[in-house]
């Protein structure tokens, strides 16, 4: 049986939230960076606008209140993965990026949809093949080196 390729495209937004050399970030339970280390946010919604669904993804996946956002950049990426047996999802990914400052605790179970919970990661033990390229791109543009 041949394979299905099927080729989408997600617009989402993200944030990183950096304290004391600390970011938050959470594991993907699913899609093709199932395990990896990434930024809450996610999906822009219809009729959402980036800095709402900022706001939105960062209450559900972290459990913070967005105090403050600065637009650190723009990134895409293109990722391959087998989402069944039969279908190939080809994925280019853009993710609207900004730093945050927020307020509250942080929450560390998962959300019920692609989160397996958040957590502070100290930025200098995290190792490039554990984080999502959207890390690794936003920590290198604000100066850090992963090993």
């Amino acid at each position: 049986m041949e394979r299905k390729i099927v080729k989408n495209k997600h617009i989402g937004a993200y944030g990183v939230i950096i304290e004391d050399n600390k970011i938050v970030l959470i594991k993907k339970a699913r899609g093709g960076y199932i395990g990896k280390l990434d930024l809450p946010g996610g999906g822009i919604e219809h009729t959402e606008n980036p800095i709402e669904t900022l706001n939105r993804e960062l209450m559900e996946e972290a459990g913070v209140i967005v105090e403050e956002q600065n637009l650190l950049d723009v990134f895409t990426n293109n990722i391959v993965w087998d989402e069944t047996n039969e279908i190939t999802e080809d994925l280019h990914h853009f993710g609207i990026i900004y730093e945050v400052k927020v307020i509250g605790n942080l929450k560390q179970e998962p959300d019920g949809i692609d989160s397996l919970g958040a957590n502070w990661y100290d930025i200098n033990t995290l190792n490039s093949n554990e984080v999502t390229p959207f890390v690794k791109m936003s920590l290198e543009k604000l100066g850090y080196k992963l090993k």
